[in-house]
Formats: structure tokens, sequence, C-alpha cells
């Protein structure tokens, strides 16, 4: 079928020459295929190496050009947007306000790249409109544009050819990674998770000095994503398969506990939901299920969130079990829901899917280009200025002749001509002479550009190193990723849970009375709490189990009480009941169910748990040890407070190491921050009361204190771990040197004494920042859980440690 586009009657003879027929497929044809090629490429799917869509990257651009700065003040964010519609991007106001909204809410990026102010919506509701709105860019976003007029990327024209634009942010972390993405294009869309900043540039560095390096070598350091509003990832091998493929799934979960309501009734607490679940979201849902029927249980539902975070209140009925509830409301609401993982980006122009390596891959390489332009033009302007300064010194040398020269001229021009004669310089130098101030002629000048000429000299020779050398700008760029991830790292606030029970149980899967069976309660090196029924499961590999570290376990019953000790020398009295129960398996990590201390017990700033304990009065009782070297046996007398004191703590002090002895003939071990370690049995400390002061424990030196403090079972091989480093470190950098020694290599000796050497500093360590004494094998574990590899255990007992791979935060 064909057309005319125009019709002949209505225009003249000489005209319909103009006319050409078509065929109206091929012009649908042309049309759909220009749109599709415009929603891919200019709106809808982000670039791989900024991890921006357009708008995005012109937004941030605009606000760059105002000098938006987070030190500022904030403006309209009309102001923006009609800067931006103006000036690059050729859409609609709601468009471009819409994007702005999004780079400013906390909940749906992880490192938002906005600082809005004013009502920027939520999760249930949309924000206000951009006349009652203001914004300025977050400090994240200065990373991204930051160097812009320093040639690292190249410029296009916009829309009309007016002005010009980016085509690409700097980007000095890993944006797509870290904040994610989504998008629907013409036969393609998009969906990345947000993940951790800190993991994305650990992964990002090793993949800088390790080219080569596989999946798993990366998923070290990124192991899953990290959402905007923490909750927990069940199930770890959609993950795996997307960062392998770019495509995968996970499935999310609310975080959530048990608490008393009233003595008799129990409530279910809801602090973190889904990523991108709305708590209204879920209350309809809960409510339509009560009314059906088919959701039993629920007594009222409140939702108490504030500016303080969430916080929904789920009261259970009497003579329900709050578990079952709980497991009937992860499987029939949104608090657990499926996130599909897409990763479709552009690199080079084109869509495509990629994986974790090669999403890394293609920034890492970016990076090295823009840090190679930086380095390229700062080396000019070096240059250019040190051939400036150097035509400057010698018209200062010759600083009369100069006048002279230029006095006996008869205009500029020939004054330009007999100075690059006279004193042989080029039209710069002399161009540069001639437009000299007086005031540079002081002697106090002349030692300034000499100072600056050693200086530039130093600059150029620093600059043109990287460029000659590859490694040497590789790692340029790799010190420079672990400066932002210093700026700009916030703690993970996801909790990855993986092996059994993947998907949710049904609510017939948990009895309704939880039977007062024997179990052991957990605590890992990261914080989380759970109990398990099969001591074996806990016993593999000396309590190491994959993601995490095993640091301290109590034996009780399903419905009995245990305590966490903390560093303020406390006793907090919990339920096992509450806490989430682990499959019995040898194989299943501790993140398989564990739920963070912070969900049970809420601690006030600076006070740390350490152990747990038995609230038995048949126990052998409890030894503390503080910083300032006091050492304490707790007779076990304990009330039935929720929360008691079980030693007085002189001012300043605080306790650093607990545990429940089993035997009573067990040695008590103290080890300083100068390396000291002294040992004697428990024997010789007397037991005393809970509001007992404790006695000398250990005899330390000026500024010395106490870092570690446990009991070791001499009847089983025991070693030593030390790992030192610099008084002057960041906190938790972790220890340079790590060194393991056998435990028989100290002897004992006698209460309150200096003890015996227990590592030897080497050159920039001054303290011990990590101890631990134990039975063998000794295992460590990064601040996220992640195993680090001990050396062997043949230190000798005053000997140095050797580096290890990886930050060392916890051993057991």
């Amino acid at each position: 079928m064909a057309r005319k586009r125009r019709d002949e009657a209505d225009y003249p003879d000489d005209s319909a020459q103009n006319i050409v027929d078509i065929e109206v497929e091929q012009e649908m044809e042309a049309a759909y295929l220009e749109y599709a090629y415009s929603v891919i490429y200019s709106r809808a799917i982000p670039d791989a190496r900024d991890g921006l869509k357009p708008v995005q990257r012109r937004i941030l651009y605009a606000m760059d050009e105002l000098r938006l700065y987070p030190d500022r003040n904030h403006v309209k964010s009309s102001r923006v947007i009609g800067e931006v519609m103006g000036k690059y991007h050729p859409h609609g106001d709601q468009a471009i306000y819409d994007a702005l909204v999004r780079m400013a809410q906390d909940f749906t990026m992880r490192l938002p790249l906005v600082d809005g102010h004013g009502n920027f919506g939520s999760l249930d509701n949309g924000p206000a409109a951009s006349r009652y709105t203001e914004a300025r860019l977050a400090p994240a976003a200065l990373s991204m544009t930051r160097s812009l007029d320093e040639n690292t990327v190249d410029y296009v024209p916009n829309y009309d050819d007016s002005e010009l634009q980016p085509d690409v942010l700097p980007a000095a972390f890993p944006n797509l990674l870290v904040n994610g993405a989504s998008g629907i294009a013409v036969g393609m869309a998009t969906n990345m998770a947000p993940h951790n900043l800190g993991e994305v540039i650990a992964a990002a560095r090793h993949l800088i000095t390790h080219p080569d390096c596989s999946l798993d070598d990366l998923m070290k350091f990124v192991p899953g994503p990290d959402l905007p509003c923490g909750g927990q990832i069940v199930g770890l091998d959609g993950i795996r398969d997307a960062y392998l493929t770019g495509r995968g799934s996970f499935r999310t979960r609310a975080t959530a506990s048990i608490e008393n309501l009233t003595p008799r009734r129990k409530s279910i607490v809801v602090t973190e939901l889904p990523y991108m679940v709305g708590a209204e979201k879920v209350i309809e849902r809960m409510k339509d299920l009560v009314q059906a029927k088919k959701l039993q249980g629920i007594a009222d539902v409140n939702d108490l969130s504030d500016m303080n975070g969430m916080r929904l209140v789920i009261d259970v009925k009497n003579g329900f079990n709050p578990e079952a509830v709980l497991e009937a409301l992860y499987k029939h609401t949104p608090m657990e829901e499926s996130f599909g993982i897409n990763n479709v980006a552009l690199v080079e122009g084109q869509p495509r899917t990629l994986g974790l390596k090669e999403l890394l891959s293609v920034y890492v390489d970016f990076r090295i280009d823009v840090v190679r332009r930086r380095t390229q033009f700062r080396l000019d302007k070096a240059k250019d200025r040190l051939h400036l300064v150097d035509g400057l010194l010698i018209a200062i040398l010759d600083i009369d002749e100069v006048i002279q020269v230029i006095r006996t001229s008869d205009d500029a021009e020939t004054a330009r001509g007999r100075l690059m004669q006279v004193f042989d310089l080029d039209e710069v130098q002399a161009d540069y002479i001639l437009e000299l101030r007086l005031r540079r002629l002081t002697k106090f000048s002349r030692i300034e550009l000499e100072k600056e000429q050693q200086e530039l000299r130093e600059q150029i020779e620093q600059l043109q190193a990287i460029l000659d050398d590859e490694k040497l700008l590789r790692k340029t760029v790799s010190s420079e990723l672990a400066d932002i991830a210093k700026a700009l790292g916030t703690p993970r606030r996801t909790v990855l849970l993986e092996g059994p029970g993947a998907t949710a149980k049904t609510a017939t899967a948990t009895p309704l009375e939880v039977s007062d069976d024997p179990c052991w309660v957990l605590l890992s090196s990261t914080g989380l709490l759970a109990r398990t029924t099969d001591a074996s499961s806990i016993a593999t590999e000396g309590g190491r189990r994959k993601h995490d570290l095993v640091v301290s376990k109590v034996l009780t019953t399903a419905r009995g009480e245990f305590a966490v000790v903390t560093s303020a020398g406390r006793m907090v009295r919990l339920s096992a009941l509450d806490l989430p129960t682990l499959p019995p398996t040898n194989d299943a990590p501790v993140l398989a169910g564990g739920a963070p201390l912070a969900a049970y017990v809420d601690l006030p700033s600076g006070e740390q748990p350490l152990a747990l304990a038995t609230l038995s009065p048949d126990s052998k009782g409890l030894a503390l040890g503080t910083a300032q070297g006091i050492v304490k046996r707790v007779n076990p007398d304990y009330p039935s407070k929720d929360s008691f004191e079980v030693i007085s703590l002189r001012d300043g002090d605080s306790v650093v190491g607990a545990v429940e002895l089993q035997t009573g003939d067990e040695d008590l071990v103290f080890i300083s921050s100068q390396a000291q370690l002294l040992r004697y049995a428990a024997s010789l400390v007397r037991p005393q009361g809970r509001s007992g002061g404790g006695m000398a424990g250990i005899k330390l030196g000026a500024d010395a204190r106490t870092i570690w403090f446990g009991a070791v079972d001499t009847g089983l091989p025991g070693v030593v771990v030390t790992g030192a480093g610099a008084s002057g470190a960041l906190p938790g950098s972790g220890p340079e040197t790590v060194k393991v020694t056998p435990f028989e290599e100290y002897p004992s000796k006698g209460r309150a004494t200096g003890g015996v050497r227990c590592h030897r500093f080497l050159r920039g360590e001054d303290e011990l920042v990590i101890a631990w004494a134990g039975a063998a094998p000794a295992r460590g574990a990064s601040p996220t859980g992640a195993a680090v590899e001990l050396p062997p255990a043949d230190g000798k007992r005053d000997g140095s440690g050797v580096p290890v791979s990886g930050q060392l935060a916890a051993i057991d």
C-alpha cells in the first residue's frame, strides 16, 4: 500500500514534481526505529561508565555549573529544572523533576546525589511540587563532577547546538553498581540493585591489581546487594547468577523482631521493609487478608514510623505463636518480595547485559582513562607555567636592562621583539614580562618564583612518571578509590541469608506451642544472633562458618533465657525463643537466619556487646577483664531484672573481655596494647558479688591498655594471635602484620604482674590493635564476616608478624 504525502490537487502543477511516493510500512518502520533509538540511548538506559541516564547527568552538570555545592544554600528546585530544560534537556519539566527527586531519596538511592530540602516524597506518597522544594548537590555528587574542567571527558553539543555538555561524567566511584538503576526502553529494560560503596570499591581495587581474577574472587568483596532500606536478602544463588550472566533474581525480606506488648501478648515489630515497599502497601494487604480470613492471629497493626525510622507494630492475638504469624506474613504479604536483576547498560553506545566483572571492568577502564587525561592536562598546565616562570626569573635577574629595553622602545610590538632578541625569550614569555606589575620586582617575589620553579619541576616529574608507568597509573586510580571509600563509605545495611530457608515457610510449619528443647545461642562476629539445636553445627572447623564467625555461644533451652555481657559491665537478659532458628546442618552459614543483635538490645552509643552467658546459679561464674587491667570473677547470684551491673567500673574504664568459666581450672589471659601477655590460673582470682570492683589483673605500662581478655583451657592445644599496627591509623583499619604462636610458648606468671612480650613491632608499628588466645585452630574474619587467612601457628613468642590479605576484624 502506498500513499502520497501531499494531495496534488492542493498544489500548483510546478510543485507536483516534489511529491514522493512512499510505502506506509517503510515510513512507520523508520519512525518507530528512530523513537526506539531515542528512548534507549537518550532516556531509559544508563551509561555503564558513570551509571547515569542523560537527564540525571544533565541535572548534575547544570547544578555544578550553578555551583550548588554542599556548603552553599539550597535553591528552588524549579530554578534547577529551568536551567536543565532551557540548556540541556529537550523534554518536559516533570521528567526532569522526577529524576531530581529520585536522586535525592535516601530510600531509593544507596548514596544520594542530590541534597533535597522539603517534601521529596516517601514510599507511599509522592513529592511536593517543585516550587515548594529546594535542592543542592550532595557530597557524593562532587565526586561525580570533580575534574570536569581538566579535560577528563569529551563534550558534545546540546539539543540546539547552543551549549556544550559532557558526554559522560568523570565518576570517581562506580555509581551504577552503588546506586543501581531502573528503566523501561523499547524492546529492553534495565533493573539493577544498589550495592555498598565500600564493598564495590574494594572489588574494583582488587580488579585493578588482579585483572584476571575470577567472579568468586570479586564476590569475596561484593557478596550481594546492599539495599537503602536495609532488610534481608534470602537466597544467594540468584545473586551469583546475576553476577555471572547479568540476569538473576533474589528475594528481599523485612526485618522483624518479636517483642512483649504485654506480659501475656507479644507483637511483631517491623523495622525494615523490602526495597521500594511502603508500610501502607503492607498494611492494606494485611487488612484484606484478615477480612478474607486467609490470615489469622493478628489483633491490630499500627504504623509508628517517624523521622527516626520505620516501626510497624503488629499485635498478635493470645494463643497464636508469633513466629508462625510472622512466617505467614512473609508468605502472603509484601514483607517478602522478589527482585529481578537485569543488568543492561550502554557500553560504547551499545546496550549490553553485563555481569559483575564486566561492570567493574568497564568502570575501571574508564576511570584509568579519566586519570590519564587529567594527568596529561595537569602536566601541560605545569609545563606552561614553568615556561612563564623561567622567563620571569630571567627578567628579574636583569630587571634594569629589561626596563631600559622597554623604555627605549617605540611601542609594545618593538619592546616584545627586542626582549625576545636580547634575552632569548619566546613570544609568550615576552608578553608575560610586558604585563608584569612593578610589585613583582621585589626580592621576596624572586624567592617565591624560585620556590615555585622547583615545585613545578617536581610536579612535572611526578606527573610524567604516572603517564610513563601503567602500574603507577593504576595504583593512582586505586588509591583515589580508597580515599572515596573512606570519605563516603557506610556500613552494610542489608543482611544476606543463604542456605535452607531461601523461601518462606508456611505458617503450619511452625507449631503453635514451642517445645522447651535444649539449644545453643550463637553470637557472630558481625553482630548476628541465632539459635540452633545441633551442637555439632557450631563445632565445625572451630566455629568457622561461611561468611561469618561464631565469637560466643551459650547452652540454654528454647524457652530459656541467656544474657549479653557488654563493655559497660552490664548483663542484659534475653529470651532464646525470640531468636531465629538455624537449620541443623553442618554446612549452613551463621548468616542463614541470623538476626542483628540491635533487633533485641538497644545499647547506648559506645557500649558494645562482648559475649553471651548463662543465667544459671550452678555455673562456675563469669570472668571479666577491663581496659585498665582489672580482673573479676562474678558469683552467679543474678537478679531477675532485665538489665543489671556485674562490676563497678572506675571512671574511664570499660570491660574488654568476658568469658563464662566452664571448669574453674582455666587460665585467665590478658593481652595489652604494648604487646605484653599475662596468663595465670583462674583460681588465683577470688569470686566477688556483683557490686565488687574486681582486683588488679595485669600491671600495665604508661599509656598501655588491655585490648583482649579471656580464658584458655590448658588441657587443649591453643594458640595466640596478635596483630600490630600504628596508633595513628584510622579506626577499624586493621593490623598491618599478624602472628600466630602456640600458647605453650608463654609461661604462667603471677597475678598483677607485667607478663611477657608477645609481639615485636616492625617499623611503623607501635601497638597491638587486635589479639586473641584460645583453642586451635584460630579463624579470622573481616568486618563483613568474610574469611581472612591467618599465618601458620609457628610464630616465635617475641617475634614479628607477617602481612595478611584482607582486613582482619575478628578472631575465634
